[in-house]
């Protein structure tokens, strides 16, 4: 069966549904891919900002939420599209970390150059599935930690704004921003992968 007449002919089945019939007939897979492909696509393009990486990074997900097909189990408020920008947004926060590691082992900034650039990764906090990952790792950060992270990466407060609010300097407020990002970015890992 072609790939467009399968589309048409399950139309009107839930994605769900789908995933279900494609563990017993591989093929029905392809309906899903079809459905997925385009917004997958480009949220991995926000975040890679890598045409061929973004690619890469959608098949890697397709083949994911093919392979954990029985671990997709529909919930209350969580629909399969949450599931699989779940699965795209791990996948592609690897490729950028690994992607990130390969840039550092070429150029190696000093620290205050560091601390001035603005943060590439802010906008990843605007998917929703990722914001709840974001705010648990946060509530598990000590309070301060947490504070800084909040006003600065969710409310946007700039640098100088909240040293104002928090009674310090504004290098303090860079030190304690960078550790943060590091307790947080800890916190963030373990989290996945618990």
């Amino acid at each position: 069966m072609a790939i467009s007449s399968l589309a048409e002919e399950y139309a009107n089945l839930s994605d769900a549904e789908v995933l279900a019939r494609s563990r017993r007939e591989p093929a029905f897979f392809a309906v899903l891919v079809r459905r997925y492909e385009a917004p997958l696509l480009r949220r991995a393009k926000v975040v890679l900002r890598s045409p061929e990486d973004a690619e890469e990074a959608v098949q890697d997900a397709f083949t994911k939420m093919y392979l954990y097909a029985d671990k997709y189990h529909p919930q209350e408020g969580a629909s399969f599209s949450s599931w699989a920008y779940t699965i795209l947004n791990r996948v592609a926060y690897t490729k950028y970390r690994s992607r990130k590691q390969e840039w550092e082992a070429v150029a190696h900034p000093e620290p205050e150059y560091l601390e001035a650039m603005p943060d590439r990764g802010v906008h990843f906090i605007e998917d929703l599935t990722i914001r709840d990952e974001v705010l648990a790792a946060l509530s598990k950060l000590p309070e301060t930690a947490a504070r800084l992270l909040r006003l600065q990466f969710i409310e946007g407060k700039s640098q100088e704004e909240i040293a104002a609010a928090e009674n310090l300097s504004v290098p303090a407020v860079k030190t304690r921003v960078h550790r943060a990002k590091k307790e947080f970015a800890k916190v963030y890992d373990e989290q996945r992968y618990e």
